[in-house]
């Protein structure tokens, strides 16, 4: 078909709808989440690799920093990889031939989905989803045209996306065991097949330098995931949670999914299908959880519109195609209360038994609780950073600089960095920021962000203050104090050095 058909000013119109979406798709109710502030901490401590993550979304967070670090600029860059990814899918229907209405279709699948949820929260996963989309949509365009030039393109989207996140590596296990049964087999045979694959491991080499010099810290963060959240992640769950993410478009991807299978014009796209299954077996095999499979998704939205859009053609049955999408529609606004944070915890409370039928609030220790989990973790944050100001405060203005401020975890350190007006070197024992510990033997003052009282610390500090407590029932931190204990003895910072060295070690 030609492509001129599909005027440029209709992308321009879903991407601005995407942005629109997605800043309207928070209430001011909600501050930021407990991963965002990890993700933005980064941005003062640069480095190639980190032991949560890799080094991708540090870069986002340092032109973050630059614009002034506001929350304009945190939702912008998920909503950024958002809306490119509709752009890739957009040009998938225009690579398979498909109609201009197939196209909006495809966008509309995506635009009115669970994406609305996941783009809104900065984090790996938002670029997670466009990377796989990308490396998708090169290898559709080196079969369409046997040009050399997409593999390379592919290495650089494969590298890119192993720097945003590990997750891409089950991508690629997925298309590495599907490509000898299929017709891209002779891409062994192919010199520029290996050298892309070569960019690819150029790309992220200092990655990869970096987790050797760190002592692999890659596989201490599996495994403590494998203990403290994948162990609840039921196969069944992940299973299920794969029809909720596009619950209102599941004629489309699955339509695409059994095109790509059975739709002689798309047999030569098989690889796409076969790596979409492998890659959800190694998943569930691996207890993984439900979204880390979502950047499977958007490119079966291509290939189901123009598949759908092409055998619903007919007079009798071109009706059913825009019944499709107004349902996927109404069933995201519907449904919108507890999809996305647009409501009140109380509202939410009030009609949490949708909720609970839906699975939308059973967190990860497997149990269910009054809100969503995401949403509990967007709760209370400026509360405890004001109270961790105020034990600030108290400290001699010539003392606060031997001041030290230890946390519980990674979201409370974040937080307490992005919101407090007078601190900005908060740490915890969270393996990301033991590197970023400040000198312990000066200490004369530690404020302490604690989850439950620890009398360890209290009996070696000659003053021990309570300053408060997070008291929003809501938030997944309701109950945390902070303390301001003064004057340790040297028994607790050589403690303190000690478990920093262990950690480390």
């Amino acid at each position: 078909m030609n492509n001129n058909k599909f005027p440029w000013f209709i992308l321009l119109g879903f991407i601005l709808l995407k942005f629109i979406l997605q800043y309207f798709a928070v209430s001011p109710v909600y501050e930021l989440h407990r991963d965002e502030f990890l993700h933005l901490d980064q941005a003062n401590h640069l480095q190639w690799g980190y032991p949560s993550v890799p080094p991708f979304s540090s870069w986002q967070a340092l032109i973050i920093k630059w614009l002034g670090n506001g929350i304009f600029w945190v939702r912008f860059f998920p909503a950024l990889a958002g809306a490119l990814t509709i752009w890739v899918v957009w040009e998938t229907v225009k690579l398979l031939e498909g109609t201009l209405y197939a196209a909006i279709i495809a966008c509309c699948c995506l635009l009115f989905s669970a994406l609305l949820r996941l783009n809104i929260l900065f984090q790996p996963n938002s670029f997670d989803i466009f990377f796989y989309t990308f490396i998708f949509f090169f290898i559709i365009r080196y079969i369409r045209t046997d040009k050399s030039i997409n593999l390379y393109f592919l290495g650089l989207s494969i590298g890119f996306g192993i720097l945003n996140k590990y997750n891409v590596g089950f991508l690629l296990i997925g298309l590495l065991i599907a490509l000898p049964f299929t017709q891209q087999k002779k891409l062994f045979l192919k010199r520029d097949f290996w050298l892309a694959m070569l960019l690819a491991l150029l790309l992220i080499s200092p990655n990869i330098w970096w987790q050797f010099q760190n002592g692999l810290p890659v596989i201490w963060h599996m495994k403590t995931l494998e203990k403290t959240q994948l162990i609840n992640v039921s196969r069944v769950d992940f299973l299920l949670e794969q029809l909720k993410f596009f619950f209102g478009a599941l004629p489309f991807w699955l339509g695409g999914l059994l095109a790509i299978l059975f739709y002689k014009p798309f047999k030569r796209y098989r690889i796409i299908a076969f790596a979409y299954l492998l890659t959800i077996l190694l998943f569930v095999y691996l207890h993984g959880k439900g979204y880390y499979a979502i950047g499977l998704y958007p490119i079966l939205f291509a290939f189901g519109a123009v598949y759908l859009d092409r055998t619903l053609s007919t007079k009798r049955t071109a009706w059913i195609k825009p019944v499709l999408i107004v349902a996927n529609i109404l069933l995201i606004v519907v449904f919108a209360q507890n999809l996305l944070p647009i409501s009140s915890p109380a509202e939410i409370v009030a009609h949490k038994n949708v909720g609970e039928k839906l699975g939308a609030h059973r967190w990860e220790d497997g149990k269910e609780h009054p809100l969503p989990q995401d949403f509990a973790d967007m709760l209370g944050w400026k509360e405890m950073a004001s109270k961790a100001d105020a034990a600030f405060s108290k400290i001699p203005v010539q003392e606060r600089k031997n001041t030290l401020v230890i946390c519980d975890n990674y979201g409370q350190t974040g937080a307490i960095n992005y919101y407090s007006k007078k601190i900005k070197n908060a740490v915890s024992f969270s393996l990301d920021y033991i590197p970023w510990f400040p000198e312990i033997k000066n200490t004369q003052h530690v404020i302490r962000i604690s989850e439950q009282p620890n009398h360890d610390y209290d009996t070696n500090f000659k003053n021990t203050l309570k300053i408060g407590e997070v008291e929003n029932q809501y938030a997944r931190e309701k109950g945390t104090v902070i303390y301001l204990l003064s004057y340790p003895d040297q028994f607790i910072l050589q403690k303190l050095k000690y478990r920093l060295k262990a950690d480390v070690e």
